[in-house]
């Protein structure tokens, strides 16, 4: 393995990582309407563990509710059923062919818990791209030991990783500060 296979190595496992942050970020209800609240929720479709976003057209007409329209009808109820039995905690209605979930408000001290709970999920976030930083430099040092690399070129890989760390967590700082708004917002 070389300097530059470890470097990039970790820069797929730190992009993985912030995907992974934010489709929880995008888990999250704010008070708003946004697809992401049922997209990634699985249905028992005809014996297979489907996501309801490609059984359904998802839709978003006001901010306050989102419409789901399957395009098999006998989905609907296996539809209500993972939404009921999901940690979103609307409950859906539907009229034979569309499942309407009305988005009720937020409380303000449920927005600050909801606050807590993004800062905690961005930790675990910081956390795992600091593990990967260890096991990369871990990678970089055993490189040096088998005299496979030099010194130098030790420390210029671990300078390069350290661009990459910084670069991501700028990013899952951003993340951070864009969902706060999101869920403090009124």
């Amino acid at each position: 393995m070389t300097v530059k296979e470890i470097l990039h190595s970790a820069e797929d496992k730190m992009k993985k990582a912030d995907e992974s942050i934010n489709r929880e970020l995008n888990e999250i209800r704010t008070g708003r309407a946004h697809p992401g609240l049922v997209e990634g929720l699985h249905i028992d479709y005809y014996g297979t563990l489907t996501l309801v976003k490609q059984i359904a057209s998802i839709v978003v007409p006001d901010p306050h509710l989102i419409t789901i329209q399957p395009w098999d009808k006998s989905a609907i109820l296996e539809i209500e059923k993972a939404i009921l039995a999901s940690n979103i905690g609307i409950n859906p209605s539907n009229d034979g062919t569309t499942i309407r979930l009305a988005v009720p408000p937020i409380s303000k001290e449920r927005r600050q818990e909801l606050v807590k709970v993004v800062h905690k999920m961005i930790e675990e976030g910081r956390v795992s791209l600091r593990t990967i930083r260890r096991d990369s430099r871990e990678a970089l040092e055993k490189l040096e030991k088998d005299k496979i690399i030099s010194e130098d070129n030790k420390f210029r890989g671990m300078d390069e990783l350290q661009k990459l760390v910084d670069k991501n967590i700028v990013k899952v700082d951003e993340l951070l500060k864009s969902k706060e708004k999101e869920i403090l917002e009124f």
